[in-house]
């Protein structure tokens, strides 16, 4: 029992005496030769991009499974056996003397010749058999085995005693009036002489016993004895208990009579006939008294109306009680075939000896003493150390065995809970000397436990034996777990089983602690536990610390030891958390969990306080990375206690600890950024420019970017720098490398692509394809690892937000990239240009006579094969990224057409126009399955259900329009996209191709009525007022004043005025513009002039029918400038569209228009009649002639 309460108190005392911090221990002279300790990582070298980036994945791969708290158990991870437990055969019971072997030998030897009772049916009932054992299990000859066996015979045979308990009966019949019974048993041995008398009664009727009505005296213990009455009831409980001797093992019975209690007469009669038998003999004469006496099945005569009642009987052989007892209900019997009796008896009956003649009782051992050695003996035979899986056993004893411990048990007199505590004292100590299996310990545990609590109470010699073995296995059991990590690992789910168990029993220990008088533990058990957890956790963290990093050697040296030791307790309090701590606290209600985090956070940070504080003026690259690595650790360290609830990590010795690291993470982050370069430049050495494998698009070198950038990325999260200001600025700089870095690498693709021999001929280069899928996916992965550099709140005081410099670097870097695209793309469709233009050349060139689909079959042919192979080249984006560029190709060369042939018939505009968007129709042109198939990926449907490309049944035979084309029923570029920018110009062109001129020079005053311009205030704003004077078939014009016109000379001012003329001429030929006064220096001139127009009101309702008012700067010396114009159209004007009431008054309200420039539509005519040749295209060029110049100068 003291051994417990020793170790306790040297944990303690080693607890104690640790001090809070070390102090290093500076090198010896002479310790220089001691043998350092391997890295754990590999030590890279500067510029070796392929192994620096190998050793970060490392580290990443090592945060994967520390991304929050881990899941109960899912460090188990085998089921191989578990590490075998030291054993110590000092710890077992004491080996016996050769003198104390042969009185065991001859106690064992006496059990077997001198039993006595039923076998049951898994026992021995050979006596040879168990005989033979025994000689077996003492190793005796076969000569001294026989004549140890005479010797026994010779012996006195012992006394048989028959123990009765008298539990309780059921189901009783009611003999009272008030529907009840006052019960009571009367009970006693029948011997063989009276049990074989008189045969024929007995044939009618069997024995039963009468007592008299009070108790006079002290009934004899070899006679009748009889139970207390219980009254009032049909299932009595007496629990009483009775011990007869036995004359005769093979004859005598035990007859049992239960009686309803009625009057005292019949006690005191059956009393003093009780007290005139002598001996067991005169037993029987008693017997037939009370059979003659007693009423037949219980009926009273008038004389007998104080006679107790019959209930019923039993008669049980002794040689029929099993030699292991037996406890069960026996049905009561009636006395005859007339009686009628009901209901059952629960007896417990254990046949025992008494006077046994052997040396162990001769010297006073008693029978417990006995019974616990010749256990011992049995369980070392059965189960020898030497046994392989001995840890598997669970006590499983030999039939024989079994069998003679039994008997030895039942002869003892040892009750269940001796038995049990027996059972229990010799398996924990062979436990400690031949591994058994936890569960079985346990189970003893148990059954002791149930007896306890039926009969607490035991010898206190026996219970001072069992608080022995208690304290000795409690003190094995704190022993191991001591070396928890090493007998029981966490990822073997076995020893964690085992554990378990263990756990369970030194529980279980704690339940006869308030039961025992002398207690085995000085102290509660769960503080004893948590001592030797702490004494454990500090030999296993030496252990480590000595073998990995030694404080004898210099600091860069124990670094990535340190390292491995930092490493090993991350894992082994992840193991603590989800396997040990719901254990330990579940079990013994001990938080080993807080209890291991604490001491083993505490022991590393002062190693890591220490070592940075040594290592910071030695700051080299390796030294940086293991600093780098070690606090990545201790970090995640933090991190493990922050996310348990309730935990704060600012009270760890951790907090802090970044402190020292930041001049490691700065050198780490720079060579991080040199190296990411190296890395990338070899990738891109040793890249073929072909795609990785067929279902990717991109080369070797832009996986490797991708998966660089991603491991940053990953990096910066693991890292959470906790200082946000340290954060913001070591964030920003890794952001801005990796944007340089992005950029290197497409740089170096472009110096590759361009050192590349293009195939001859070859209009779709595969190597530009993959190139462009190359700054495609590292545009993606350069903007989604940037936005993982987003700050934890505090920096920016908004969670996940990119601070202003890094965001300004995302969208910079995405500008250059999409930048790099372009070209790419610009490259890639560079060498189609001549071809599409040879094709834009056959249309034009073709005769009328062609059909138009027939002329147009050529291009789309070449554009149905190149769209093709480039949709098998190209991802999606970049897809529509050349797609755009081709179309906007594909349109300046119509334009370039168009403008290269002026004045030509109709057809030539109609061809095109029939080319660029006409819908379908039924033609000659064949329709490759590819045509529609080209831009629509394989695993998009498009409405049939033959895989495109692939179709054997062609589409019907159609004419296909580029529009029609380019959209590939929407999987190509949407509608609107194509219907703008040039498409509209061109459009427009080939509309306006179609018009007559006099419907160009209208179109020319439509546009100007239509045009709005972009900035309202640019220009300036012009107030006129307009209406139509029917009297006099004229309209009159009023230019009131201008606001905010262009400063257009030196001074900042202008000298404006209006020219007010009408349109288009061929409406008012003879109509001549007019003009405002030049109103010098100002930009805001006020004109209040009023012109007439005589033109009729029919000219001025036709299409394009307005008035045209343009600002000049007048200039003395030079050519004036053009500074605005704006368009009324006269159809709205009063007294145009309606006769204007009261004659030749003055009408209508004053219109402001907003000066603007001529747009593109409005000049698209203007170059559009300069082709003409007519003379009345050529009046009106060379009449806005030198307007048109200034129109070039248009924003």
């Amino acid at each position: 029992m003291s051994t417990l309460l020793d170790i306790k108190s040297s944990v303690l005392r080693q607890v104690q005496v640790c001090p809070s911090f070390r102090r290093r221990t500076e090198q010896e002279p002479g310790s220089a030769s001691a043998d350092p300790q391997e890295p754990a990582m590999g030590a890279w070298k500067p510029g070796d991009g392929v192994e620096f980036f190998a050793h970060m994945r490392l580290m990443l791969k090592k945060g994967e499974g520390r991304q929050g708290l881990p899941c109960p158990e899912v460090p188990l991870r085998s089921g191989s056996p578990a590490p075998p437990e030291p054993v110590d055969p000092s710890r077992g019971l004491r080996a016996l003397a050769p003198e104390e072997v042969d009185m065991l030998y001859e106690e064992a030897l006496y059990t077997v010749l001198y039993r006595a009772g039923t076998m049951g049916p898994d026992q021995v009932d050979d006596e040879e058999a168990l005989l033979s054992y025994l000689q077996q299990v003492f190793g005796t000859s076969t000569e001294e085995h026989t004549k140890a066996i005479e010797r026994v015979r010779k012996a006195k045979a012992p006394t048989y005693a028959l123990k009765v308990s008298v539990m309780r009966a059921k189901n009783l019949l009611a003999k009272d009036p008030n529907g009840f019974s006052d019960p009571y048993c009367m009970l006693g041995i029948l011997p063989a002489s009276d049990a074989t008398q008189e045969p024929r009664v007995q044939k009618e009727q069997r024995f039963s016993f009468r007592k008299g009505s009070k108790r006079s005296g002290p009934l004899p213990a070899k006679c009748i004895q009889v139970t207390e009455v219980k009254s009032s009831t049909l299932n009595p409980v007496w629990k009483e208990h009775f011990l007869f001797e036995i004359e005769d093992v093979s004859t005598d019975q035990l007859h049992l009579d239960i009686w309803d209690h009625d009057d005292d007469v019949s006690l005191v009669e059956a009393c003093r006939k009780l007290n005139e038998v002598i001996g067991l003999k005169g037993m029987g004469r008693y017997f037939k008294q009370i059979v003659k006496s007693a009423r037949a099945n219980g009926a009273a005569g008038p004389t007998e109306d104080h006679t107790d009642d019959f209930l019923g009987c039993l008669n049980i052989p002794v040689r029929e009680v099993p030699v292991a007892g037996v406890d069960r209900w026996f049905k009561l019997e009636p006395r005859s075939s007339a009686s009628r009796v009901e209901g059952d008896c629960h007896l417990v009956l254990k046949l025992i000896t008494m006077q046994r003649d052997t040396a162990m009782s001769q010297r006073g051992r008693s029978g417990f003493l006995s019974h616990l050695l010749l256990l011992s003996h049995l369980l070392r035979f059965e189960h020898p150390a030497e046994e392989p899986n001995s840890s598997t056993w669970r006590g499983e004893l030999s039939t024989p065995a079994a069998t003679i411990l039994c008997l030895h048990g039942a002869q003892s007199n040892l009750s269940p809970l001796q038995l049990a505590v027996l059972h229990w004292q010799v398996s924990s100590r062979h436990h400690q000397t031949c591994t058994l299996d936890y569960s079985y310990l346990l189970g003893l545990l148990d059954d002791m436990q149930a007896h306890w609590e039926e009969a607490p109470s035991l010898p206190q010699e026996q219970e001072e034996s069992l608080a022995d073995s208690f304290s000795a296995f409690s003190e094995f059991g704190l022993q191991l777990l001591r070396q928890l990590r090493d007998y029981f690992p966490a990822t073997n789910s076995t020893a964690v089983y085992r554990l378990e168990l263990l756990l369970k029993c030194l529980g279980k220990l704690q339940f006869f602690q308030p039961s025992f008088e002398i207690c085995p533990f000085e102290t509660e058990l769960n503080m004893d536990v948590a001592a030797a957890l702490k004494r454990g956790n500090r030999e296993w963290y030496d252990r480590i610390l000595n073998a990995r990093s030694p404080r004898e050697q210099p600091g860069p040296q124990r670094l990535p030891g340190l390292v491995v030791l930092a490493d090993a307790i991350y894992d082994d309090l992840q193991s603590c958390y989800s396997v040990y701590a719901s254990l330990f606290h579940s079990i013994l209600n001990v938080d080993v969990f807080t209890l291991t985090f604490r001491q083993l956070e505490r022991l590393v940070a002062e190693e890591a306080w220490v070592l940075t504080e040594e290592l910071s003026p030695k700051m080299t690259l390796e030294v940086a990375s293991g600093l780098f690595e070690l606090y990545l650790t201790l970090a995640d360290l933090q991190r493990f206690w922050d996310s348990i609830p309730g935990r704060d990590s600012r009270s760890l010795a951790l907090a802090g600890i970044h402190t020292p690291f930041l001049p490691a993470v700065k050198l780490w982050l720079q060579v991080l950024r040199d190296q990411a370069k190296w890395r990338l430049q070899g990738a891109v050495n040793v890249d073929t420019l072909e795609p990785v494998d067929p279902s990717s698009r991109h080369s070797s070198s832009a996986a490797t970017a991708g998966l660089c950038l991603s491991h940053i990325q990953e990096l910066w999260v693991r890292l959470a720098w906790p200082d946000p200001a340290q954060a913001q600025g070591l964030g920003t700089q890794l952001g801005q490398d990796m944007c340089e870095a992005t950029l290197f690498y497409t740089e170096l693709l472009r110096k590759k692509v361009d050192t590349q021999p293009g195939a001859a001929g070859e209009a779709v280069s595969e190597a530009l394809c993959v190139v462009l899928n190359n700054v495609e996916l590292v545009r993606k992965a350069a903007g989604q690892a940037l936005k993982g550099l987003a700050w934890p709140e505090g920096a920016t005081g908004l969670e996940g937000v990119l601070p202003r410099p890094l965001l300004s670097c995302t969208q910079a870097l995405d500008d250059d990239l999409q930048r790099e695209a372009h070209t790419v793309t610009a490259h890639l469709t560079s060498k189609m240009v001549g071809d599409i233009r040879k094709y834009v050349q056959h249309i034009s060139l073709s005769p009328d006579s062609i059909q138009n689909d027939e002329a147009v079959a050529p291009l789309m042919k070449y554009l149905d094969d190149k769209l093709a192979l480039l949709n098998s080249s190209l991802v999606k984006g970049n897809l529509s990224r050349v797609l755009e560029a081709l179309w906007e190709l594909l349109l300046q060369a119509i334009l370039q057409a168009l403008g290269a042939n002026r004045d030509v018939s109709a057809d030539f505009y109609s061809r095109f126009h029939f080319t660029l968007e006409v819908e379908p129709c039924e033609g000659t042109l064949p329709a490759s399955p590819r045509r529609r198939a080209a831009l629509i990926p394989p695993f998009i449907p498009t409405g049939s259900a033959a895989t495109p490309g692939l179709s054997t049944a062609p589409p019907p035979v159609n004419a296909e329009a580029l529009v029609s084309f380019f959209h590939a029923e929407g999987q190509g570029l949407p509608l609107e996209s194509l219907r703008d920018g040039s498409y509209k110009r061109l459009k427009e062109e080939l509309r306006l191709h179609k018009c007559s001129t006099r419907e160009c020079i209208e179109q020319f005053y439509l546009d100007k009525l239509k045009q709005r311009t972009l900035e309202q205030n640019r220009f300036g704003r012009l107030s006129v007022r307009c209406h139509y004077e029917a009297a006099e078939q004229r309209l009159a014009v009023e230019v009131l004043h201008a606001a905010d016109l262009l400063p257009l000379d030196a001074n900042g001012l202008s000298d404006p005025f209006v020219i007010v003329e009408l349109g288009p001429p061929h409406l008012f030929p003879l109509v001549r513009s007019q003009r405002t006064q030049v109103k010098t220096r100002t930009l805001h001139p006020v004109y209040d002039e009023l012109f007439y127009f005589s033109v009729p009101a029919e000219a001025c309702r036709r299409r394009g029918a307005c008035v045209l008012f343009t600002v000049m700067d007048h200039d003395w010396l030079s050519t004036n400038d053009f500074a605005g114009e704006a368009a009324l159209s006269l159809g709205g004007v009063s007294g145009v569209a309606r006769p204007q009431v009261g004659g030749g008054a003055r009408a209508g309200q004053p219109v402001t228009l907003h000066l603007c420039r001529p747009r593109a539509q409005v000049r698209s005519v203007l170059r559009m009649l300069e082709g003409r040749t007519s003379k009345e295209a050529q009046e009106f060029v060379k009449k806005l002639k030198e307007l048109a110049k200034c129109m070039e100068a248009d924003p």
